[in-house]
């Protein structure tokens, strides 16, 4: 399969997750929108390392080579990525942490930035695309 191929299949996915993000929080379950809004960032951001030939098993690399490889060359802006930084820690409190309960303004911001995060994602990766079609 072809790095576009695959950036574009996790591009589709992630605004799928997005669309599990916001029925959550409409359903008010915030836990489970704040884990679907990191996901959607999360897999964006696999989706612009796919561009690069770049992944990890683990979502400490996928973030480190999203940092490295785009942030740093200015390719994604370093503002959304703190967004995935947030998130991550976020979800894992909301899944693995007791007696935590997400808040709606929580779950509501977490919701915000990654459709801003997805956005950009859906930029950054027409620009990749047509870079490497030149």
């Amino acid at each position: 399969m072809s790095h576009v191929n695959l950036a574009k299949y996790r591009l589709e996915k992630a605004k799928e997750i997005l669309i599990e993000a916001e029925d959550a929080l409409k359903q008010n379950h915030f836990g489970m929108s704040v884990n679907r809004s990191y996901y959607a960032m999360f897999t964006s951001a696999k989706a612009l390392l796919a561009m690069k030939d770049l992944d990890s098993s683990k979502h400490s690399g996928v973030i480190s080579l999203f940092n490295q490889h785009l942030v740093k060359l200015r390719l994604f802006p370093e503002e959304f990525s703190k967004f995935l930084q947030k998130a991550k820690r976020i979800r894992e409190n909301a899944d693995y942490g007791d007696f935590v309960k997400i808040a709606e303004e929580d779950a509501k911001d977490q919701l915000e930035h990654a459709r801003k995060f997805v956005a950009e994602a859906k930029r950054t990766l027409l620009k990749m695309i047509e870079n490497a079609q030149e």
